[in-house]
């Protein structure tokens, strides 16, 4: 055979599809609000990882925590400018650009009774998404694309260094709270003060505050809070339906092939069913311990403060709705479909303390005895 035949054949096999060079991996380097030792982080980790298999290695998310390349509350307008790719938080963080912005977390009451798939369905098949964008890039002119990420709730009411009967108790006590929720505490007589989960236990450890919500269960347990407070108030109703975000810069979401999106969005529903499922058990298990090892009285929220919140709440939207056009759109968006959603599923299905009852009775407290008879 001739060295030219030779040669041609050579060059054909090189250019067949076994011999072409792969494209290299798309890297997107991402930063969250969050320690890196926080539950909310394990999730961030879940995505990626679930976007690497996905995508074959194709795409592939460096996952970073707060304060490794910005500070933790300024990764929005870090990804805005490019310095980092994309982020994962939450959306209530940004009330300071833009009111609404709490409404794209799940806002205070679900909102409307919603729970996660009843928000979800709103989010994702009524129009939320849209307006969520509408928000990032229409009224806050930020070049950012946003999507519902990890469910961080239902949240607990909080940590306090002393019992909490009624409202009145917690009046005039210093508490970290965060975005709006902050400003409806301080309807409910409580001073407010706004820091990064990472500082909480230096401010509680030196009396700055006097109490502290962060989220609850596994995440508490991880930051610490039992070891600074013994009481600890759950259901809260400021966060029983929370949803972060995970965020991309928006010329570096255009930059993803059209299937490389579609794995995204894959990777991000997967990785939320993952991570609640998981999550929900480890709150359980936190919830255990912190009463069998730790001492830590965990009490049930004072049904009188969670109504209190729910008005002080309604209040607040109602004036923002009547300064906001915008904020008043997607507050009737989430209106709309939870006045079907809310009172077809509490029809529907049964209450969820029904069967647990049945199978898991609350301990009661002793009945008296009877007075002995003359």
């Amino acid at each position: 055979m001739k060295l030219k035949t030779l040669a041609l054949i050579a060059a054909t096999a090189l250019g067949s599809p076994a011999y072409a060079q792969q494209p290299a991996p798309k890297v997107m380097k991402m930063q969250s609000s969050w320690p890196a030792g926080i539950a909310a982080q394990d999730h961030f980790r879940i995505f990626a990882d679930r976007l690497d298999k996905i995508s074959g290695g194709n795409v592939k998310v460096e996952v970073m925590a707060a304060g490794q390349i910005v500070p933790a509350f300024e990764v929005l307008d870090a990804a805005h400018k490019k310095v980092i790719d994309g982020f994962h938080s939450i959306p209530y963080y940004w009330v300071n650009k833009n009111r609404a912005a709490v409404l794209f977390a799940g806002p205070p009451g679900g909102p409307f009774g919603m729970d996660h798939t009843d928000y979800l369905g709103w989010m994702w098949e009524g129009g939320g998404h849209e307006l969520w964008i509408e928000l990032y890039q229409k009224e806050l002119k930020l070049n950012l694309m946003p999507f519902s990420a990890h469910p961080t709730s239902p949240q607990a009411f909080g940590w306090f260094k002393r019992p909490i009967k009624n409202l009145a108790d917690f009046k005039g006590m210093k508490c970290r709270q965060t975005g709006i929720n902050a400003e409806v505490f301080q309807r409910m007589g409580m001073a407010t003060v706004n820091m990064p989960g990472g500082e909480i236990i230096p401010a509680a450890q030196r009396g700055v505050i006097d109490c502290a919500e962060w989220v609850g269960g596994i995440e508490d347990l991880r930051l610490g809070l039992h070891q600074v407070w013994k009481y600890h108030y759950t259901p809260g109703l400021h966060e029983n339906n929370t949803i972060g975000e995970l965020t991309f810069n928006l010329e570096v979401w255009k930059s993803l092939a059209p299937v490389q999106q579609e794995q995204v969005r894959s990777a991000l529903r997967d990785a939320f069913i993952s991570w609640i499922a998981k999550n929900q058990k480890e709150n359980a298990d936190a919830l255990r311990e912190f009463r069998e090892k730790h001492g830590v009285q965990v009490l049930r929220t004072p049904p009188e403060i969670l109504v209190a919140y729910l008005k002080a709440w309604d209040g607040l939207a109602e004036e923002e709705s009547g300064k906001s056009p915008f904020f008043k759109k997607v507050m009737d968006s989430q209106r709309a479909w939870a006045a079907v959603s809310v009172p077809a599923k509490r029809f529907m299905l049964p209450p969820y303390s029904f069967a647990a009852n049945y199978y898991w009775p609350e301990a009661r407290p002793a009945a008296k005895a009877a007075p002995a008879k003359k």
